[in-house]
């Protein structure tokens, strides 16, 4: 199997996490065309026509694009060992943690995405604020649920741990460095407890590691971008 992706998106984290928990041996392809890339996403597009990651696809072929679909298919492919839980309400729940993730908390970023593409002379304070006030009230409704045992949900990791731990290393790590906001983890302590458990775990520290050096990357070639751009 093939998974295209990018480390710095958020999304394929929780598809690498599956991956990793369940040993299995996938080619991971970064395709180009994305985050401060100038280039086009070309052939990609004929592999996954939404022209997103991540992608999955299989040894016969086939594709199947979307995260949460990709890593439903690898749990009902390969079940043990699972990131999912056995319980049904615990399940239920992780599957809320990665909705929160991916509706409240990453929409809550988008604005500071923005900001951060232009010019440090366009950032509105006010704007800066209110953009992060979002995101640390996105973050408080993963403080209602999540789990207190280390884990998103339950004593093991899920997919709901995949969804959550490259957000709060944008939220927690880059969002204060790039834009001198307050910690926004500094009022909710569940979510300050769960952030400092998890990093312990040998799994989510290597997809937290990931995601550190992809954003650093990715940032380090806006600026050589910029550079070059000003010196034209």
């Amino acid at each position: 199997m093939k998974l295209y992706q990018t480390y710095a998106s958020p999304f394929p984290t929780r598809v690498r996490l599956s991956i990793y928990v369940k040993g299995l041996d996938v080619e991971i392809i970064e395709p180009p065309g994305f985050h401060a890339s100038t280039e086009a996403k070309g052939d990609y597009l004929k592999i996954n026509p939404i022209g997103r990651v991540p992608t999955l696809v299989l040894d016969d072929g086939r594709a199947l694009p979307e995260s949460e679909v990709i890593c439903e298919y690898l749990e009902d492919a390969f079940p043990e060992p699972p990131t999912q839980p056995a319980d049904p309400f615990d399940c239920a729940r992780m599957r809320l943690l990665s909705r929160i993730c991916d509706f409240y908390v990453v929409m809550a970023m988008v604005p500071l995405f923005d900001l951060s593409a232009r010019s440090r002379r366009h950032w509105e304070p006010a704007k800066v604020e209110a953009a992060a006030g979002k995101v640390a009230e996105a973050l408080g409704y993963l403080e209602e649920y999540i789990g207190e045992e280390g884990f998103a949900v339950g004593s093991a990791l899920t997919q709901a741990d995949g969804a959550i731990v490259p957000q709060l290393v944008l939220a927690c790590e880059w969002i204060p460095g790039a834009f001198g906001t307050p910690d926004p983890l500094a009022e909710l302590p569940r979510l300050s407890a769960y952030w400092r458990a998890i990093q312990q775990d040998a799994i989510a520290g290597r997809l937290i590691r990931e995601t550190r050096e992809a954003i650093a990357g990715v940032a380090a070639q806006a600026k050589a971008q910029a550079a070059a751009s000003a010196s034209a």
